[in-house]
């Protein structure tokens, strides 16, 4: 389990902050592979919190992934980080979220995780 201490969250269609208090259950498969359960809130600049839970994979080549656990930089796209994210919110403002599917493509540094988003149309 790793903590979600923070971050912010920006695009578009909303801005705001990612609460401490979150975390990450990732199961390390014997196959390489890391399977990721990300859970945790936005608070967005207007005050409304969104729930996101994010489910994904991450893999690559043995002397990456083993890079990446030192806490080593890779190139990311060398690393496959795929998520599908799922958004619960009871603010009006942000009930697109809840009606549309998403994926998400991560990116894992030294000392921080980078998530794009895309919303499918």
């Amino acid at each position: 389990m790793i903590p979600i201490l923070g971050g912010t969250a920006t695009g578009p269609k909303m801005n705001g902050k990612i609460l401490p208090g979150g975390a990450d259950y990732q199961i390390l498969r014997q196959d390489g592979v890391t399977e990721l359960d990300a859970r945790y809130v936005i608070e967005c600049e207007d005050h409304a919190r969104i729930y996101v839970q994010n489910f994904g994979l991450r893999h690559g080549p043995p002397e990456l992934m083993e890079r990446l656990r030192r806490g080593e930089p890779v190139d990311p796209k060398l690393i496959y980080f795929r998520a599908t994210p799922r958004f619960e919110t009871s603010a009006q403002n942000y009930s697109w979220l809840t009606k549309h599917i998403f994926v998400c493509e991560g990116a894992r540094g030294p000392n921080l995780v980078e998530l794009a988003f895309y919303q499918v149309l």
